[in-house]
């Protein structure tokens, strides 16, 4: 029993780390500047201004914001089923279908990053990257390990 209350909050952890990474503005930073997948936020006379993203390709930016979304709704999905087939599926199918959910948001939140870290700022030498971006990789290994142990424990059930 601790061992399932354990990974539930784990698994609740990384639907908070993704959904911050998400939606937080803090993806690439400089002094002046605060990027996150949706919009840019400027420093002006001491006052922050919110703009469009520009100057980035219009493909790559999409893919990441798509892949973000859906790592989030994976995850949350994730728990649902993990919580139905608690109650309702017999010992030695548990899991199964949790496990392959986990997967495929640790999928798409690594293809958001990948693609964030190869494509998007790849040339800047001003700024670095910022709490949402190091968040999205945490949530990464988080959903991964969170994958295999669901997997494992549907093993050990059977």
């Amino acid at each position: 029993m601790l061992v399932l209350a354990g990974i539930i909050v784990v698994h609740i952890t990384s639907i908070i780390l993704l959904l911050v990474a998400a939606i937080d503005n803090a993806w690439w930073i400089t002094d002046s500047v605060s990027t996150d997948l949706w919009g840019r936020w400027e420093l002006t006379n001491s006052v922050w201004h919110y703009t469009n993203l520009k100057n980035y390709p219009e493909e790559y930016l999409q893919t990441v914001q798509a892949t973000s979304v859906l790592a989030c709704i994976f995850a949350i999905l994730a728990l649902f089923v993990f919580v139905a087939q608690l109650f309702t599926l017999p010992k030695g199918q548990r899991f199964t279908f949790t496990g392959i959910l986990q997967l495929i948001a640790c999928l798409c939140i690594m293809i958001a990053a990948s693609i964030y870290t190869a494509e998007l700022h790849a040339d800047d030498t001003v700024g670095g990257y910022g709490h949402s971006y190091v968040l999205a990789w945490i949530s990464f290994v988080l959903t991964f390990v969170l994958a295999v142990t669901y997997l494992v424990l549907r093993k050990k059930s059977e």
